[in-house]
């Protein structure tokens, strides 16, 4: 019985950012029904299903909503919904019949969320693109990576996931607080373009402040400092090093055995070049594991850089539960953690697109109706 209990979300199926919301969505205790089409293209099989976790948690349907009777069944599942989530260019859900003017005339309470790279609006409104696209004109792609090996892409972690699913699940509960208020909808137009700038604001305040030089490698944020950046071990594996305030970085100076002549050197960019070729040494005289040894129950800041296979076992994510198993399958668990309402995993991702008949009754089908559905 997450904090989202009782809320209906209908999804749209597509790829990145919205079935990360959707699975949000899902963790936190909304049914979500996610519509497909139905399972006839190749591509379609691009993922194995039972593995693609952000799937997980769904009630899953497939329609052809191109058809009278599958957009019929399709705008049913809408006048039911708290919540509609897309991420179409802009115009296809209008030219498939099921564009915000058309929803709220059936369901005027709903929250219409649209997910695109480059918003509604714009220029480049139409363009294709992806996450590596949008970031790099927030500025923040430019940011990132080594100072002679040009800007780094950082998965897609940030305009599909972070200023995109996230903030799109944030614009859709402020829109669901206010509809209590008002009892209206609205369409929350989330972009990744403006997302991923949001996610810069601090970056902008440094560059204002005079503060953050506008090259890569060359802030302390960046890698450009000896005190925030990542070290190879004598095992060839890295940790991860960040001691920014001045007493933590007197402790990692001392683990390290290294004695700076001026501690108020940390914040003089001219000496971050040689000081990190003495950290560099240091920490290639011990393997990873030793250092973990050393400095774990310090206030350091100095952790292991952990593959995809280490990560789950690392003793802290265990504790924590940070990553679960669902049959068979290992991923992480729902975040954030609620004293209340427990975030939970619903189910695992669902293999077939067949949709069940106690969910559909519940969403106000009659048996009848349940009978002359086609589902695949």
């Amino acid at each position: 019985m997450g904090p989202l209990h009782g809320i209906k979300v209908v999804e749209f199926a597509g790829l990145g950012p919205v079935p990360f919301c959707g699975m949000v969505f899902s963790d936190l205790g909304a049914e979500v029904v996610q519509i497909n089409r139905p399972a006839t293209a190749p591509e379609l099989n691009l993922f194995a299903a039972h593995k693609n976790i952000p799937n997980r948690g769904r009630q899953l349907i497939a329609l052809d909503i191109r058809s009278p009777e599958g957009r019929e069944t399709a705008l049913r599942l809408v006048d039911q919904a708290d919540v509609l989530i897309e991420g179409f260019r802009p115009g296809v859900m209008e030219r498939l019949g099921f564009g915000p003017e058309v929803c709220h005339a059936r369901n005027p309470r709903l929250i219409y969320g649209r997910m695109t790279g480059w918003g509604q609006t714009g220029p480049l409104a139409q363009t294709a693109g992806h996450d590596i696209n949008y970031l790099a004109i927030s500025g923040a792609l430019h940011a990132i990576g080594r100072a002679d090996g040009g800007p780094t892409p950082p998965l897609n972690l940030i305009a599909d996931y972070g200023g995109g699913a996230m903030l799109l699940a944030v614009g859709i509960l402020a829109a669901l607080v206010e509809a209590r208020r008002s009892g209206q909808g609205q369409v929350v137009d989330a972009a990744m373009t403006d997302g991923s700038a949001l996610l810069m604001a601090a970056i902008y305040s440094l560059k204002a402040m005079g503060q953050w030089v506008d090259e890569r490698e060359s802030n302390f944020l960046d890698g450009g400092a000896h005190f925030y950046d990542t070290y190879q071990c004598a095992d060839g594996k890295w940790l991860a090093v960040g001691p920014i305030e001045p007493h933590f970085y007197q402790i990692l100076l001392q683990g390290c055995g290294i004695t700076d002549p001026d501690p108020r050197q940390q914040w003089r960019a001219k000496s971050w070049p040689g000081m990190k070729e003495q950290l560099r040494a240091a920490f290639r005289t011990k393997t990873r594991a030793e250092w973990c040894a050393q400095f774990e129950d310090t206030d350091a800041c100095v952790t292991p850089v952990l593959s995809l296979e280490e990560a789950p076992n690392h003793h802290h994510n265990r504790a924590r539960q940070t990553f679960v198993e669902v049959d068979g399958l290992i991923q992480p668990a729902p975040a954030p953690r609620f004293s209340r309402t427990p975030a939970e995993i619903q189910s695992a991702p669902a293999t077939p697109v067949k949709a069940s008949d106690i969910w559909l009754s519940e969403w106000g089908f009659s048996t009848d109706e349940i009978k002359r559905i086609e589902f695949t």
